[in-house]
């Protein structure tokens, strides 16, 4: 938690960006005033909408993070073994490639049609999206690091006559983990992302209903209000993320440190 707020610290003292927000938000303000547009609503009429619905938005926010994690948690089980896995088996990872990399490129989006077919417009569906959008960053960190991984050690292995289980487990793991953990940061906050796209078109709750609804309803500041949460939530998800990757990879950055010797 310490590293938690202290990333959250690094961020918030950066003199130059928060200055710069500070003039947008003030330019937003200026020009919503000059133009008086229902449809452009002023930074502090948004502020006011967030504070105003903020029980509501906060309710709708657990949803999704609980639909986002859970698909993000799925991805990660069945994506980083197996991205392991064909890093070291060249044999599977030539017969796989082909077809990950035709299916990589649909978006998410393009998914919920088929979703609906298997799995209804409930709380599966929409994990299933989050699902299929968030594995692919694990899967292909991790395959790329274990396959590009120095041959030095391969050959350690192959002198402590470890198992391919063993040598997944003990060597290729670590070795590949510092690119493994930047896909599974990656996924994390898409996995929010996808959750809110899911719930635009297949939900009747969650945020990105709320969005949907406020949208119809022409209130915009409801919907800018949403969007500042969702922008939130992702800054507080990514230096929790930085957080953990700072405690789990303190060997990896303690080397890189030493490689680059006295500034």
């Amino acid at each position: 938690m310490t590293a938690i707020f202290r990333n959250l610290d690094r961020m918030l003292g950066n003199l130059p960006g928060i200055l710069f927000l500070a003039a947008f938000a003030a330019l937003w303000q200026l020009i919503a005033f000059l133009t008086h547009s229902p449809s452009f609503p002023s930074f502090f009429g948004v502020i006011v909408a967030l504070f105003a619905h903020a029980p509501v938005i906060v309710s709708q926010l657990s949803i999704t993070l609980g639909r986002a994690f859970s698909g993000f948690a799925i991805a990660l089980v069945l994506a980083l073994p197996l991205g392991i896995v064909l890093g070291r088996i060249r044999l599977l990872r030539d017969l796989a490639e082909p077809v990950i990399e035709l299916i990589r490129p649909l978006p998410a989006i393009a998914v919920i049609p088929v979703t609906m077919i298997f799995f209804g417009i409930g709380d599966a569906a929409k994990i299933a999206v989050v699902v299929y959008g968030a594995a692919f960053p694990i899967l292909i960190n991790a395959m790329e690091a274990v396959a590009g991984a120095h041959p030095t050690l391969s050959n350690v292995a192959r002198s402590l006559r470890l198992t391919r289980f063993e040598t997944m487990l003990t060597i290729d793991l670590p070795a590949a983990l510092p690119q493994i953990v930047a896909g599974i940061r990656i996924s994390l906050a898409l996995s929010v992302l996808l959750a809110v796209v899911s719930e635009m078109i297949l939900s009747s709750n969650g945020l990105g209903t709320y969005l949907i609804r406020a949208q119809q309803r022409f209130e915009i500041s409801d919907v800018l209000a949403s969007l500042l949460v969702i922008a939130l939530t992702a800054l507080a998800l990514n230096a929790t993320m930085l957080a953990f990757e700072h405690r789990l990879l303190a060997w990896h950055h303690a080397r890189q440190a030493t490689a680059r010797g006295p500034a």
